[in-house]
């Protein structure tokens, strides 16, 4: 009945003979209760041992059940609540490193956005919602009036939110009286913006946490997938800060090399020496074919060369490239 308290079988039966008759010794308690004297002896140590028989004179004696036992039976609870203390922190522990695990996942999960307008929408929600920058890619070439629909509310409610934002275009733009103008608008709202010849995909970040990539980087109207993985953000937060480096602020000249060669140019030359057609690098660089041709023409005539190939060669050959 004890065996809770931590007493054993036969420690018990000793003890209870022991307060029936207290005067009965090692011999009368073993013929009693029908156990050796060495299982006697065992059963007083360990009721020695737990205060429940104490040496009065030469002999011993069993202590009161209600001081001994209630002090084995307190003993007990404390030892249960510490247990069960041990079990609700245990219990914590898992939950917790549940939580982390499922937000590990929450974390590296992608959502789908299978519409340009579902990727507008998104773009509203999230520029609500930056805490402190955006950052933004838009692509040049037949699609830049989407990527500008796409951006305008995006850009105007961070900006007038005062998070930070800054977006890179294509040089392209700068020749265009449309986008030239939203990037004037942009720069009066307190937006950066800075020109590359060439942008292969829209991107845009929200606070280093999350990014929005398209779906098929050839046609921005299929949608997008929203990335949350700290992996895939901190690569693209990369490429877009060495991009932003190398970009010229909107508004300036873009640099000229010691080749005198503008960034289009250098660019050009780039496509074509990677076997691009006029039509394949005037999409790229989202300029006409008309103006490819003319500048393959006026790169060809610098270079001294009678014919594409050997202004390729020339380039090569120069160092232009």
């Amino acid at each position: 009945m004890f065996r809770s308290l931590g007493l054993s079988t036969t420690a018990e039966a000793v003890y209870r003979a022991m307060l029936a008759e207290p005067t009965w010794g090692v011999v009368e308690l073993a013929g009693a209760l029908g156990v050796s004297a060495r299982q006697v002896h065992d059963a007083l140590d360990e009721l020695i041992e737990l205060a429940l028989v104490r040496e009065s004179g030469d002999r011993l004696r069993p202590t009161n059940p209600e001081v001994g036992l209630a002090a084995l039976l307190a003993r007990a609870k404390a030892g249960i609540a510490r247990q069960q203390y041990e079990i609700e922190a245990t219990q914590a522990a898992i939950e917790a490193l549940a939580e982390a695990h499922g937000e590990s996942r929450r974390r590296d999960r992608l959502v789908r956005l299978d519409t340009l307008e579902a990727v507008r929408d998104r773009l509203e929600h999230l520029a609500a919602l930056a805490r402190s920058e955006c950052l933004s890619f838009i692509p040049g070439g037949a699609r830049k009036f989407d990527a500008i629909a796409v951006s305008r509310p995006f850009h105007q409610l961070a900006l007038e939110r005062g998070i930070t934002v800054k977006a890179v275009c294509q040089d392209s733009f700068r020749n265009d009286p449309e986008t030239s103008a939203y990037a004037r608008w942009f720069s009066e709202m307190g937006g950066e913006a800075r020109t590359v010849p060439l942008i292969h995909f829209q991107l845009t970040i929200v606070d280093s946490r999350l990014a929005l990539l398209p779906i098929d980087p050839a046609d921005p109207r299929k949608g997008a997938i929203e990335i949350h993985s700290p992996s895939v953000t901190t690569a693209v937060c990369a490429l877009f800060d060495q991009v932003w480096s190398s970009a010229t602020p909107f508004g300036s000249a873009a640099p000229i090399d010691d080749n005198g060669l503008e960034p289009p140019e250098r660019e050009l030359l780039r496509l074509l020496g990677d076997g691009h057609t006029d039509e394949s690098a005037a999409r790229r660089l989202g300029l006409s074919v008309r103006t490819i041709q003319r500048m393959m023409s006026d790169l060809t005539d610098r270079l001294g060369a009678a014919s594409r190939f050997q202004a390729g060669a020339n380039a090569v050959r120069q160092r232009w490239l």
